[in-house]
């Protein structure tokens, strides 16, 4: 059994995956921008992910833009029956790297054409709104627009399954009414806890919560502290975090991205360490004001 089987299995969608996967946005160069230095390795990274297991990998064409999506064709093609493909649109990139909003219906139907091309795919598996809001975090606003050109795609036959990203539980209900969403990936971590109803809520209806920057928007003390435990136990930082994410829900499903074959490893070995009770409160205890 592959060290991602360890941490169990999802139905995304009418597809099982592993609940340990892998975010493909760092195979792009600096600030997601442009090409990868060493475009051999990436390829070679993303064979290894799957090679160890891994049957979900999160992308987007606006990462790059293209070239993420060009590597992992690359890398992968042709797929295995297996791996669910899941990308996101509703941005398009600057030519200065700057990140803009793109939710019109032509925008929305270009760039799932452009997924489908570059990804060399007839139908993708499952595409997440991106909705804009303050960039890391959601905002309010009615979805209807843009979610309902991605229904008629996907009604057309382009897309299999919808899902939000960057989402408040309004849009999330407000979606509902339009088509059926089957994730949500929004920021959420050991500090940053503000989805917790949401997440309780989702896996009610069976559906995926993913986690995106497991380290992000921690202060420098919850840094330390984070450290520190896990020096106790022998582990990095983000081998612990991402076994407490696994734990706080069987919907949520991981996607850590690196570029580096190393860390890679050591990502994926996380499905395999079970914390403690004492780990467990002590981890908690981070985010206590």
């Amino acid at each position: 059994m592959s060290s991602c089987a360890n941490a169990g299995t999802f139905i995304l969608g009418d597809r099982v995956v592993n609940r340990m996967g892998y975010g493909a946005m760092q195979l792009a160069g600096p600030g997601v921008f442009g090409p990868p230095q060493d475009r051999k390795a990436a390829v070679a990274v993303l064979r290894a992910a799957v090679e160890a297991g891994v049957n979900h990998i999160d992308t987007s064409d606006f990462y790059g833009p293209h070239i993420t999506n060009q590597i992992i064709r690359e890398a992968l093609y042709p797929y295995a029956d297996d791996l669910v493909i899941v990308t996101k649109v509703g941005a398009l990139r600057g030519e200065d790297a700057s990140w803009k909003p793109a939710q019109s219906a032509e925008d929305l139907t270009r760039a799932v054409h452009d997924n489908l091309r570059n990804l060399g795919l007839e139908r993708l598996d499952v595409v997440n709104l991106r909705l804009m809001g303050d960039i890391h975090a959601p905002k309010e606003g009615s979805l209807a627009e843009p979610f309902s050109a991605l229904a008629v795609l996907r009604e057309q036959g382009l897309i299999r399954h919808l899902g939000l990203s960057n989402a408040t539980a309004a849009q999330v209900a407000e979606a509902q009414t339009i088509a059926p969403v089957v994730c949500v990936q929004n920021h959420y971590n050991l500090v940053h806890r503000k989805d917790d109803a949401l997440i309780d809520a989702l896996a009610a209806q069976d559906i995926g919560y993913v986690p995106f920057f497991p380290l992000g928007g921690f202060n420098p003390i919850q840094s330390d502290a984070l450290s520190e435990i896990a020096a106790d136990i022998g582990s990095t930082p983000l081998q612990v975090a991402l076994p407490w994410l696994l734990a706080r829900s069987s919907n949520v499903l991981l996607i850590p991205g690196t570029s580096n074959p190393l860390h890679l490893a050591e990502n994926l070995a996380a499905a395999t360490l079970e914390l403690s009770a004492d780990v467990q409160a002590r981890l908690d205890a981070i985010a206590t004001p």
